[in-house]
C-alpha cells in the first residue's frame, strides 16, 4: 500500500511540475500550443531525474531484501514507471486533444 501511495505522489508531482512549466511559458507570451510543448520539454529533465532515482532505489530494494520490503520495491518500481508514462504520454495526448478541439 505504502509504494500506491508514494507512486500517486510522484504522479501528482509530474503533473503540477508540466502545469506549472506550461504556465511560466504562458506568461513570455507563447501561443497555448507552443506552451504545452515547451513546458512538457522543460519539465521532462526534473521529471526524469527523479523517477530514476526512485527506479534505482526500488530496484536495490527489490534485489536487496526480502519480504515485504520487497514486495513494496516491486510495487514502487512499477507504479513510478507506469505513472512517468501517464504523466509524459496520456496526459501530453489529452493536453494536445484539448487545445486542438478550443
Amino acid at each position: 500500500i505504502a509504494g500506491f501511495i508514494l507512486t500517486i505522489g510522484m504522479a501528482v508531482d509530474a503533473n503540477i511540475l508540466v502545469f506549472e512549466r506550461m504556465k511560466e511559458e504562458a506568461k513570455k507570451g507563447l501561443s497555448r500550443t507552443s506552451a504545452l510543448e515547451e513546458g512538457f520539454k522543460r519539465a521532462w529533465l526534473s521529471i526524469r531525474d527523479s523517477n530514476f532515482s526512485t527506479i534505482l532505489t526500488a530496484a536495490i530494494l527489490y534485489y536487496f531484501t526480502t519480504g515485504f520490503i520487497k514486495g513494496f520495491g516491486l510495487t514502487l518500481g512499477l507504479g513510478v514507471l507506469l505513472s512517468m508514462f501517464s504523466a509524459i504520454t496520456v496526459t501530453r495526448t489529452m493536453l494536445r486533444a484539448f487545445l486542438k478541439n478550443s
